[in-house]
């Protein structure tokens, strides 16, 4: 598994967050000179479903969540460090029961 990076030099920051579910799962883009795109967010207490448009690589900065993917009956609790990877015109359900989970989401072409 690879390392969750700590930074990411040489971008552009959005300032305008992307704010869903009433505040609980906050997040901010991060646009690369490639023209590639990540989100950087935190995600508090809450049972939460999100769709896909593209497939999505969601890596765990730290904090703890449990992920059901769309069609899998199986959840499976992911920590800081680890990843997981969502297909196109899919989604997932994510449930956090305490504390913050802080995540890093790449949209993969």
């Amino acid at each position: 598994m690879s390392a969750i990076p700590s930074q990411f030099d040489n971008v552009t920051a959005v300032t305008k967050a992307n704010v869903y579910f009433d505040g609980k799962v906050v997040s901010h883009s991060i646009l690369f000179p490639d023209s590639s795109k990540k989100t950087l967010g935190l995600i508090y207490p809450g049972d939460y479903h999100f769709g896909t448009d593209k497939a999505e690589r969601m890596e765990i900065v730290a904090g703890t969540c449990e992920v059901k993917l769309d069609g899998s009956e199986a959840k499976t609790t992911y920590t800081g460090g680890q990843y997981f990877d969502v297909p196109a015109k899919s989604g997932f359900d994510i449930a956090v029961t305490s504390g913050i989970c802080e995540y890093i989401c790449s949209f993969i072409d």
